[in-house]
Formats: structure tokens, sequence, C-alpha cells
């Protein structure tokens, strides 16, 4: 049928291409079907190889026949549509877990703000002692020993008040968000 001499270039005219590609369309577009298994897919990979052979005419060599050719072609083809499909999945995950990352990100702010909140609220409501030593210990650092010195009170009574604050708060705060759950 077609062939080309070894290492000339196209000469197509329409009359050609037209020839071309009523004789070689349905085979092209069984290789990329098969590979596809999706026929607007493999529609469109048909019609790109050859729009892409009527765009190259004047400058594409081909040292074989239009058939083997074109049939190389589908396969690069497919296979260049599966690596962009790839790709595109990667890439949408990826996308997909950022946005999700940040969607946290923003959720876990105004969680943190609003126990914030309520902590500051509750730490407000327990007895002055529990409160200041709570204060010195949590919002400034201290240890036991550098707040008893400050109040000249003992270690123990630090330790008392310390864990008398905790306890009232941990009540409160499961209180607080188990009711809110429910």
């Amino acid at each position: 049928m077609f062939k080309l001499a070894e290492s000339s270039s196209l000469n197509i005219n329409d009359e050609t291409f037209t020839e071309i590609y009523n004789t070689y369309w349905e085979k092209v577009f069984t290789i990329c079907y098969k590979n596809t298994d999706d026929v607007e897919v493999a529609k469109e990979l048909v019609q790109d190889i050859f729009k892409s052979l009527w765009e190259r005419r004047h400058t594409l060599e081909i040292n074989t026949s239009y058939e083997r050719y074109l049939l190389r072609a589908a396969k690069l083809k497919v296979f260049e549509y599966i690596r962009n499909k790839q790709l595109r999945a990667q890439h949408l995950k990826c996308v997909a877990e950022h946005s999700q990352k940040h969607s946290n990100i923003t959720e876990d702010t105004i969680m943190q703000r609003s126990l914030s909140e309520t902590l500051e609220t509750l730490v407000e409501r327990l007895p002055q002692h529990c409160r200041q030593i709570f204060q010195m210990r949590h919002q400034r650092g201290l240890t036991n020993r550098e707040i008893a010195g400050l109040l000249t009170i003992s270690e123990r009574t630090v330790e008392y008040h310390w864990a008398n604050a905790l306890k009232l708060l941990k009540k409160k705060l499961d209180g607080k968000y188990n009711a809110d759950l429910s």
C-alpha cells in the first residue's frame, strides 16, 4: 500500500492524507482503546495522532510504512496519556492532602483558641491559692520550689494547690466538653 523510501520527507496532500486516515484510523483506534478502555479517550488520541501527522507532513521523515509509523505513534500516545493520567492523579492527591492539612490547621487553631479561652475562664473561677499557684506554674513556668519561696509556703502546700487546681480544671473541662458532644 503506502510505503516511503528510506529517510524521505512526506509529500502528503489532502487526498493522500484522507486515504491514509481511512486506511489506518481503525487500527490506531483499536490500539488506543485496548490500552485506555475508554472510547472517548481513544478517539481523542487518534485525533491527536492524525493531527500531528498533518501538521508535520512537510518536516516529518518516516523510515518505515505508514502503518508501522501510526501504530507506533498510537502506542507512544497511549503511554503518554497513561503517564499524564498518573501524574494528574498524584497531583490531585497532593492537592487534596495539602487542602486537608490546611483545613485541619484552621480547625485546630479555632479549637485551640476556644480551649484557651475556656481554660482562662475556668482558671479565673478557681479558689485564690489554686489560681495563683496554677498561674505561676503553668503560665510563668516557675518550679514548686520557686513558688514556695515567693509565697513563703512549703513545697508540699504548692503541690497540694497545684494538684487541686488540676483536678478542678479537669472536672470542669470534662463536664463542658462532654456536654458539648451530647
